[in-house]
């Protein structure tokens, strides 16, 4: 009866270490194009987040591998936003809101960066429009997920519409 046993132990690992797995695909953020979302927004309209990046920024390439691959970030930003990745040197017109931006020479990125971060050219950049006509939150700089929870979560869900974000960021319990 051990031989037995033994046998089919030998047998199953044999056979399970040959088995093809396939791995689950991981979840990403689905990013839209501008064009994407201008048209989605007149239909069902929710907050636009987009990662204003330049190829050769260190810290947006960082920010991409640790925070918009982390999995809580990811699932919260697909449920809650219209996601945008947008590079600043974009050479192509940029449509936003019934506007055209153009590539600015003098300051050799598109003038939609310039708007959608009042002017503070800074990156990685994080800016969210709780609507689409309203205006901006540009937050600059790199975040770790802990610390863009309490901004995804304070337009996400709604909260911009009744306190400030210093209220509501000093009662925030991060979960991330």
């Amino acid at each position: 009866m051990e031989k037995k046993v033994v046998f089919a132990f030998i047998a199953c690992v044999f056979v399970f270490s040959f088995a093809k797995v396939k791995p689950t695909e991981k979840e990403k953020i689905n990013w839209l194009t501008m064009d994407e979302v201008n048209a989605k927004m007149k239909t069902d309209p929710k907050p636009v987040l987009i990662d204003i990046y330049t190829t050769w920024c260190y810290w947006c390439k960082v920010m991409e591998k640790r925070t918009y691959s982390n999995s809580k970030v990811v699932s919260y930003i697909n449920q809650h936003f219209y996601a945008v990745k947008m590079n600043a040197e974009t050479k192509e017109p940029v449509i936003w809101n019934n506007k055209n931006y153009n590539y600015n020479e003098a300051n050799k990125v598109n003038d939609f960066a310039l708007y959608a971060t009042q002017g503070q050219l800074a990156f990685p950049n994080t800016v969210i429009f709780p609507e689409i006509q309203e205006t901006t939150a540009a937050i600059p700089g790199f975040m770790e997920p802990k610390e863009i929870e309490v901004i995804l979560k304070y337009f996400g869900e709604g909260y911009y519409k009744t306190q400030n974000f210093n209220e509501y960021s000093a009662n925030f319990k991060a979960k991330w």
